[in-house]
C-alpha cells in the first residue's frame, strides 16, 4: 500500500512525462564522423503509441511510433542519414531510448537538435528537450603535461619518503648492532678484571700464610 500511494504521489508531479538528452548541454564532433544524439523518454503512467520527433533547427528531420516500452521505434517519416541504434530493450526500466545516429555530419548540421514526445495515454501530454551539436574540422587534443607533471612530483615525494624510512631503519639496525658489541666488550672486560683480582688475591694469601 506503501508503495502505491508513493507511485501515486509521483505521477501526480507536475510534468508525468519527461524528456531528457543527457547532462550534456553541447555536442563536439569532427567533420566527417557519425554522432549519437541521446534521447530518453519516462512516463509515470507508461504509454500506448506514444509519438516522437526529432527537430533540427526548426524543421523536423525525423519522426516515428513506439506502441509500448516493449516494442522497438517504428519510423514514419524516414530520413537516410539517420539511423536508429540496436539499443536493447530494458523490460525494467521507466526509461525509452529514442536516440539517432546521425550520418557523415558536415558544418551545415550544426545547430540545435530537439528531441520531442507525445503519449497519449496521458491525455496527449508532450515534452521535450534539445541539444546542441557543434562540427570541428578536428578535435582538440587533450593536453595531459600537467597531469604527468602531477603523477612525477607525487611519485618522487612517494619513493623519497620509503627511502628515507628505508635509511632510517638501516641506521637504526646499524646502532643496535653496535650497541650490542659495546655491550658483550664490558662484559668481557668486566669478567677478567674479576678473574685477575681473584687470581692476585689467592697468591697474595699464599706468601702471607704462616710458616709451620
Amino acid at each position: 500500500l506503501g508503495a502505491a500511494l508513493l507511485g501515486l504521489q509521483l505521477c501526480w508531479t507536475p510534468r508525468a512525462l519527461d524528456v531528457s538528452v543527457g547532462k550534456a548541454a553541447t555536442l563536439v564532433t569532427q567533420n566527417g564522423s557519425d554522432v549519437l544524439l541521446p534521447c530518453t523518454f519516462t512516463a509515470c503512467i507508461g504509454f500506448e503509441n506514444a509519438e516522437f520527433s526529432w527537430w533540427f533547427n526548426a524543421s523536423r528531420m525525423y519522426a516515428g511510433t513506439v506502441r509500448n516500452k516493449n516494442s522497438r521505434p517504428v519510423c514514419k517519416l524516414c530520413n537516410p542519414r539517420v539511423e536508429l541504434p540496436e539499443v536493447p530493450l530494458n523490460k525494467d526500466s521507466r526509461e525509452y531510448n529514442l536516440s539517432i545516429l546521425l550520418l557523415s555530419v558536415d558544418f551545415s548540421d550544426s545547430g540545435k537538435y530537439t528531441c520531442a514526445v507525445r503519449n497519449p495515454k496521458e491525455k496527449g501530454a508532450e515534452h521535450n528537450a534539445t541539444i546542441a551539436l557543434v562540427v570541428v574540422v578536428e578535435l582538440e587534443k587533450v593536453d595531459n603535461t600537467l597531469t604527468k607533471i602531477i603523477v612525477a612530483v607525487v611519485g618522487g615525494v612517494i619513493g623519497l619518503l620509503v627511502l628515507t624510512l628505508l635509511v632510517k631503519k638501516l641506521v637504526l639496525f646499524i646502532l643496535k648492532k653496535k650497541r650490542g658489541k659495546n655491550s658483550e666488550c664490558l662484559v668481557n672486560s668486566s669478567g677478567n678484571d674479576n678473574t685477575e683480582n681473584g687470581m692476585a688475591g689467592s697468591k697474595a694469601e699464599q706468601k702471607s700464610a704462616p710458616k709451620a
